[in-house]
């Protein structure tokens, strides 16, 4: 009783904003999501404030541009600011080693349309595999849109293929002002943030002091909202987390989770829980909580290679994450057979799945751009918005929303029905082999 009464103080002393039904939607797939986003760019009136991992100089992106261009030569005093992570803007997509990468776009729109729009690149670490800014939000005037997508083709279905995520605006002053408000106390004036495209930046040992700088006072900084928990029947909760003491969203999510009394919905792209909420599934098991896990099946993940293309080592992470899923389910096969815990594989044609995310009780929806993974727990800067509904008025719309994610899901019923090694291309037995005897495995599972 003790520590349940510790996890409810410490949710009724995180800030919160009050919010109606009404003001809250869901957008059910990417291509939608795209022309709603579009929309919105072209009624702004006085902001726009985008944070994404990316924005790819590619036809999606190149579009997204053109209406924030089109946006403020309409309105001047639009402010229009963009935040990408530094390292990922300066490189090309994986196997394109000879590019510029996004910060080349940038610097070209910024020379045709000088002040038009400023690119903001945030350095987390030293290097990009130590940790990127993975905080997600677009603030247009008082609306807040929230997704995991990044801008470019495959995320706004802009083509054939597309990277499947959730998308929800929410029409709140108090929410957009705060998410606001954090970019610009916390990111616009460190030292550790490069307005891109406007000068170089030599990556010397005073960059690095400023990265270090900045992240320990970003592991530190919160969003800002009125304290007082609002008396009301919907409310939401902006999160943020960075490293792994005091991290405000991993706190959240892990007692969230053991806090379910009825039911737990994760979604997650790969399997690759941390271990602490893989300990808590199995308390909430045993006490006969019923647990559902919608997980992208190794053919939809952004790392997989399909076996007529040249494979690289990157694409043995995917096979990594399905071994690990494998042996869950064969630790919890009891559970799957006594009906309290769902393995959903999300598969469909060669799109991929991005989805992150967790449902308690049918009460609490977390919205979250983390991956529930040790990098996403320890390495990036991550955010999310919590969402308490006391009274159940989303109930129908999430309900909807899921039924759309599980619409090309396959149910594992028995842990034999995952490929296992000897299942994989030769390459992969290969090299997964070589893996294990050096225990590289776990570290590929650290970082990636």
């Amino acid at each position: 009783m003790v520590n349940l009464y510790r996890r409810k103080q410490l949710l009724e002393k995180l800030p919160s904003t009050a919010i109606l039904a009404s003001d809250i939607s869901v957008i059910l797939n990417a291509k939608d999501y795209l022309s709603h986003l579009l929309a919105l760019i072209d009624q702004a009136q006085t902001r726009i404030y985008m944070t994404v991992l990316y924005l790819e100089n590619d036809e999606a992106g190149q579009l997204v541009v053109e209406h924030l261009i089109a946006a403020k030569d309409k309105r001047p005093q639009l402010d229009i600011k963009i935040f990408v992570d530094f390292h990922r803007a300066r490189r090309g997509l994986i196997g394109q080693k000879e590019s510029e990468g996004n910060a080349g776009f940038y610097r070209e729109i910024d020379e045709k349309h000088p002040d038009f729009i400023q690119f903001y690149g945030v350095a987390v670490k030293q290097k990009e595999l130590f940790g990127v800014l993975h905080l997600k939000g677009i603030v247009v005037d008082d609306a807040l849109v929230y997704s995991g997508a990044s801008i470019n083709n495959i995320y706004l279905h802009h083509g054939e293929r597309y990277r499947y995520d959730r998308y929800c605006v929410m029409k709140s002053s108090a929410l957009s002002n705060s998410f606001v408000e954090y970019l610009q106390h916390a990111l616009i004036p460190s030292d550790g943030v490069h307005l891109l495209g406007r000068h170089p930046l030599v990556l010397d040992n005073q960059f690095k002091k400023n990265v270090a700088a900045q992240h320990k006072q970003l592991s530190k900084t919160k969003y800002d909202l009125d304290t007082s928990k609002p008396n009301a029947a919907l409310s939401i909760t902006p999160l943020i987390g960075l490293g792994k003491r005091n991290n405000q969203l991993n706190k959240v999510i892990h007692q969230q989770m053991l806090q379910t009394k009825q039911s737990l919905i994760l979604y997650t792209p790969y399997f690759n829980l941390p271990s602490i909420l893989k300990r808590s599934i199995t308390k909430l098991l045993k006490n006969k909580v019923k647990v559902e896990i919608i997980v992208g099946d190794k053919r939809a993940s952004d790392f997989f290679i399909p076996e007529d293309q040249e494979f690289s080592k990157i694409g043995l992470i995917p096979y990594l994450y399905e071994t690990t899923l494998r042996k869950f389910i064969k630790r919890h096969q009891a559970s799957i057979d006594e009906g309290l815990l769902t393995i959903r594989l999300w598969q469909h044609n060669t799109n991929s799945f991005h989805l992150k995310g967790m449902q308690v009780d049918k009460r609490y929806h977390l919205l979250t751009g983390n991956n529930l993974n040790p990098r996403a727990w320890r390495l990036d800067i991550e955010n999310g918005l919590l969402i308490d509904d006391k009274e159940q008025a989303l109930s129908e719309m999430f309900a909807v929303e899921h039924d759309k994610i599980i619409e090309h899901t396959t149910i594992i019923k028995q842990w034999q029905d995952i490929d296992a090694l000897e299942d994989y291309p030769p390459f992969v037995k290969k090299w997964l082999g070589r893996l294990r005897k050096t225990n590289l495995d776990m570290l590929f599972k650290q970082y990636m």
